[in-house]
């Protein structure tokens, strides 16, 4: 077991959520986690990982798979300008590889943000830290497991 995922599994295990964690054939996009575990592509809650321009540090956004976000809403929630955060700030700050992000089992505390569109589910589904691994869990558990604000940042 890789490291991330040792990771993330322990995070989940330390908030007492004993979920299953699925291998899949790939599941690098939405669409292709969507696939893999057969459910809805707004059951994927993505995490994208922008680059604070002022602070230097990643900032995550939880997003629905269909959703896209708004770089102006998010840079106007994050209180600064955001930018692209390349494969070496996501790696020093969470932990993982770009299409592995997990919203949990990050290697340092990260400031977050939720899409509301996931609460409409009963499950969603998210990165457990590979590119070949997710979890199913309630969406009503993320913003406590994770600390994201539900907020408005979509396209």
């Amino acid at each position: 077991m890789s490291k991330s995922l040792k990771r993330v599994r322990a995070a989940l295990d330390d908030a007492g959520l004993p979920v299953e964690i699925v291998e899949t054939n790939g599941a690098r996009t939405a669409q292709m986690a969507a696939d893999a575990v057969g459910c809805a592509l707004d059951q994927i809650a993505k995490s994208i990982i922008f680059r604070g321009e002022t602070s230097g540090k990643a900032i995550l956004f939880l997003t629905a798979g269909g959703n896209q976000v708004d770089v102006e809403k998010a840079s106007a929630l994050a209180g600064e300008p955001l930018g692209k955060a390349d494969a070496a700030l996501v790696r020093a700050q969470t932990g993982f590889a770009i299409g592995g992000v997990s919203p949990v089992g990050h290697l340092s505390p990260i400031r977050a943000f939720i899409d509301r569109r996931l609460m409409a589910f009963d499950t969603v589904w998210a990165a457990a830290g590979t590119p070949n691994h997710v979890f199913v869990l309630c969406p009503s558990k993320l913003p406590k497991l994770t600390g994201a604000e539900a907020a408005n940042f979509t396209v």
